[in-house]
């Protein structure tokens, strides 16, 4: 087999990806010397691993590969989707402390989103959750700053222009109005930085709250904010 062919990753991430830990860590653990490959200590996290014939211990003890999990965390508003926050913010990784390994998240909430938010140390599973060709839908229940007309929630399902282009036809549902806003739901197959709350803002309106309900057939159901589960066999076959 030619090196071109072979199954190549960094040594941190061969590290992260077995569940020991962040890439960020797992670079202090290689500079601290606690790193082997075939027996000699490595200090560069970039060094190149072939996972069919390298043999990596941490600690003196060979590296296995952690058991894949998938994880449903119901996240807050006022949590980061990061490992570690320089200003000393809460991140969600403060909400699964108990989950038993290092899992990443599938795509990102940003500060001010709630809702459903998978997290898994399945590599290949969380690429094509993430893919745009694998169009994906993502559920979102939304509260505009102003009452919405009809011309324009249908504006929002027909496609509507941002700074990078058209948006793709989008599902939406009026759930609610009241004197001052509108509630709706919008189903996406795309997940571009901020897209709801951009489509929201070219109506000329502002998103009070944002929700994220369901990505693919996958509910929150009655998860209570900040809680986590594992994701059930059917539902990650849902995604497969």
């Amino acid at each position: 087999m030619s090196q071109q062919k072979r199954p190549l990753k960094t040594l941190e991430r061969v590290i992260s990806k077995a569940g020991l830990g962040s890439r960020v860590e797992a670079r202090r653990w290689i500079h601290a010397r606690r790193v082997e490959v075939n027996g000699r200590i490595v200090e560069n996290p970039d060094h190149w691993i072939d996972m069919a014939r390298d043999r990596v211990c941490f600690d003196g003890r060979p590296l296995e590969r952690a058991e894949r999990i998938y994880i449903l965390l119901h996240k807050p508003t006022g949590y980061l989707t990061t490992y570690r926050d320089p200003e000393g913010r809460p991140t969600v990784y403060d909400l699964i402390r108990d989950a038993g390994t290092f899992v990443s998240p599938v795509g990102r909430l940003d500060l001010d989103t709630s809702g459903l938010l998978l997290m898994t140390n399945d590599t290949q599973f969380a690429e094509r959750v993430t893919n745009p060709e694998s169009h994906v839908p993502k559920t979102y229940l939304v509260k505009a700053s102003t009452r919405l007309s009809d011309a324009q929630l249908q504006r929002l399902r027909e496609g509507i222009e941002l700074s990078d282009g058209p948006t793709r036809p989008a599902k939406v549902e009026r759930m609610r109005d009241s004197s001052k806003h509108t509630q709706f739901e919008i189903t996406l197959t795309e997940g571009r930085n901020r897209q709801v709350r951009r489509m929201v803002e070219a109506l000329g309106a502002d998103v009070v709250t944002l929700t994220r309900v369901k990505i693919g057939r996958i509910g929150l159901g009655d998860l209570d904010v900040g809680k986590w589960r594992r994701l059930t066999r059917h539902e990650i076959a849902t995604l497969a």
